[in-house]
Parts: structure tokens; C-alpha cells; sequence
């Protein structure tokens, strides 16, 4: 799916798959506010469609996630305000593309995503704690978690409510999804995250781009420790992000030509193409151009 475009006929067929085709299925959606969701809601949008009823959580506090007739919404309350929140996210997403070396990028992503992790965490916090959602959530019958592996909250509630997950995703912090799925990841052909490697590199990038793991791991532990003791608190057994993640059944990622490199996936890591953004705009192309289908999405060639 290029950039922009709406999800693919293949993404809403494997959920149905999930959900069953004979009957409608019950899907319960915990998704990432922002960006993310400007993706999701079309999956969602097609779902309600086909006759599935779809409920989704959403903390009174989002920047995109919005009532719609296509779903049943749920709230729960937060103790942050939505301008904190804005503010926050346009930070993190100003540093990421913020250039110098890798350390001083490094500990700027390392501050920002500490206080961007604080309001997901708190907002997750306040979704356990609400005994009356848990209470709706345990009584309705649902088949599965429709949810997104940045954000580990999904995956608690289907293991609380032992029903599958259905991870829609385009990144995780650590690539948690590849470890999780114990996908290969070779330091002389993958690249590491602010490494700037290509997937074709000399002997001694090899060994730095394995140096980059270091700091990585110190990186998966401070963002993974909240959420393991919340879902340690809630189950009322120990538990860890890795070992929630690796219960995933299907994981729908949102691959790009463009910005990823090949690398190997198991089975149950389906590549579906396309970036966090809202459907594209059809437009007038200048006279001289043409669309050509392609099935990566549509090319733009001038005759």
C-alpha cells in the first residue's frame, strides 16, 4: 500500500479471517493516538462494513481518535490536558529528524520519548484501574484485540481476557516485534537504528552497527519497565512486555519500499505496505502526466 492510500483488500480479509466469516465478529480496538490512527480508523471504517461490531477504547485526551457511527467508543478519564500532550508529540517527532551525531541524537530521543512515554503510560495506568470498563470488557464477548505493539496496553487486555491479538503496527521501540517473533536480525546485514547504515555494509560498519545495540538495550529496558509492572500489577503475576508480545497471533505491518530494508519475518509477520497518514486526496495531475498502477501503489509518469 502506497503512502496515503487506503488499507488493502488483503488486511481486512485476514481479519476477517480472525473474526470468523460465518457470523459477525466482536472486535476490540486499542490503538495509539496520533498518526497511527489515522490508518486504523479506514481498516475499522471497512470492518463495520462487512456487519462487525467494533468497540473501541479511547482516553477523553486524543489528538485523532474521534466518535464515529463505524464504532462504539469508549472513555476513560486521564489527568493530562490535550494541549500537554500536542506539545509533547510535536517535540518528539521534531527530534527524530533533528540532525547531528549519534549520541547527541540519541539522548534527545531518549528525553522526548521519556516524556512522551509518561502520558501513554499514565493513560494505559487509568485504563487497568477503571473497574467498570474492565467489568464491560470481561462481560461482552470479544474475539480479538485489534491493537498496536508500541503501545503494550492492547496486548494486556487480551491476555486478561485470553482472546487473541491482532497487532497493526509500523514500528515498535527496539524492534521489539522481531525479537518477539525470534526473527533473525544479523548485525552484518540489518541495519541498527541512528546507525545510517544501508543493508550493504563493510567490515567495520558491521562491527559498529553491532557497537549500536549497546545503548539500545538500556534504551528497551527504561521503556519496557512501566508497562511490565503494570501488566505484572493487573495479572497478578510477573509478566514482561517480550513475553505479552510474543502471544501475538498476526502481525499487520506497515512496511514502505521506501524506508525499510529487507530483512527476514516469520510467518506471522505479513508485510501490508503503507505509512501512518490519512487517505489521499485525489488531485489533477499537470497536463503531460498519468497515474500508472503499480502494485506497491500508483507511479506518476509524465509522457
Amino acid at each position: 500500500m502506497a503512502p496515503g492510500l487506503s488499507p488493502s483488500p488483503p488486511v481486512v480479509v485476514l481479519l476477517l479471517a480472525l473474526l470468523g466469516l460465518a457470523t459477525a465478529g466482536k472486535l476490540l480496538v486499542v490503538q495509539v493516538d496520533g498518526s497511527p490512527w489515522l490508518s486504523v480508523q479506514e481498516v475499522l471504517n471497512t470492518l463495520r462494513q462487512k456487519g462487525h461490531e467494533v468497540v473501541v477504547l479511547a482516553p477523553e485526551v486524543s489528538v485523532h481518535i474521534k466518535p464515529s457511527e463505524n464504532y462504539e467508543m469508549k472513555i476513560y478519564s486521564v489527568p493530562f490536558t490535550k494541549e500537554d500532550l500536542e506539545k509533547d508529540m510535536k517535540a518528539y517527532f521534531r527530534v527524530l529528524f533533528e540532525e547531528g551525531s549519534f549520541f547527541e541524537r540519541f539522548f534527545k530521543v531518549f528525553e522526548s520519548t521519556k516524556r512522551l512515554t509518561d502520558f501513554w503510560i499514565s493513560s494505559c495506568e487509568q485504563l487497568l484501574q477503571n473497574k467498570e470498563l474492565i467489568r464491560y470488557l470481561e462481560e461482552n464477548k470479544f474475539d480479538a484485540v485489534f491493537t498496536d505493539a508500541f503501545l503494550p496496553c492492547g496486548a494486556i487486555l487480551a491476555e486478561h481476557l485470553s482472546i487473541p491479538t491482532i497487532f497493526f503496527y509500523r514500528l515498535t521501540p527496539c524492534e521489539l516485534e522481531f525479537e518477539a517473533t525470534q526473527c533473525p536480525s544479523p548485525p552484518s546485514y540489518v541495519p541498527r537504528t541512528f546507525s545510517d547504515n544501508a543493508d550493504h555494509m563493510t567490515f567495520l560498519q558491521r562491527v559498529m552497527n553491532l557497537l549500536y545495540d549497546i545503548p539500545n538495550i538500556f534504551l528497551c529496558d527504561f521503556a519496557n519497565k512501566p508497562y511490565s509492572k503494570l501488566a505484572s500489577e493487573f495479572l497478578q503475576r510477573e509478566v514482561t512486555v517480550q513475553d505479552l508480545l510474543r502471544k501475538g497471533s498476526v502481525w499487520l505491518f506497515r512496511l514502505d519500499f521506501v524506508l525499510d530494508y529487507p530483512r527476514p519475518v516469520m510467518p506471522n509477520i505479513i508485510p501490508i505496505g503503507g505509512l501512518n497518514c490519512s487517505p489521499k486526496k485525489h488531485r489533477e495531475l499537470p497536463e503531460g502526466f498519468s497515474v500508472v498502477t503499480k502494485h506497491q501503489g500508483p507511479l506518476v509518469s509524465m509522457h
